[in-house]
């Protein structure tokens, strides 16, 4: 759904889950752009925002149930690419203060961010990058 800017060797990696309703994929894109649109500026070299296609329903656990999915919500799974941590980190405050963030609190998110996951990775293992489609 989204895939902007340029993608790094060994970069520190953000990663997200949340649930969308099925319905506001052009809400949540919209969202994802002008997001990237600050945090480009402060460092973020790559966003990814990928929507569901195929996604289990598991047993035990399963992502639905890590996002806490409700009737006609779809899970959407996104990552952040920083050249560093300390990149990662010292863009976060930079970003929280940029007035553009201020459009973010008076429009109704296209998502419940209270049963977002995320975490912040260091890369162990990088396999061969293979371009989309190849």
């Amino acid at each position: 759904m989204v895939d902007e800017g340029t993608a790094l060797d060994n970069p520190y990696v953000q990663g997200f889950i949340v649930p969308v309703p099925a319905g506001n994929q052009a809400g949540y894109r919209k969202a994802a752009l002008d997001m990237w649109d600050i945090m480009k500026d402060y460092g973020a070299k790559r966003v990814v925002e990928a929507w569901q296609d195929e996604v289990p329903h598991g047993k035990q656990t399963d992502f639905y149930r890590s996002v806490k999915a409700e009737d006609g919500e779809i899970v959407v799974f996104s990552f952040i690419e920083w050249e560093s941590r300390e990149a990662c980190d010292g863009a976060h405050e930079k970003m929280m203060q940029d007035e553009r963030m201020k459009g973010f609190e008076d429009e109704k998110p296209p998502f419940d961010g209270k049963r977002m996951v995320y975490g912040s990775f260091a890369p162990v293992v990088e396999l061969t990058k293979q371009p989309v489609g190849a």
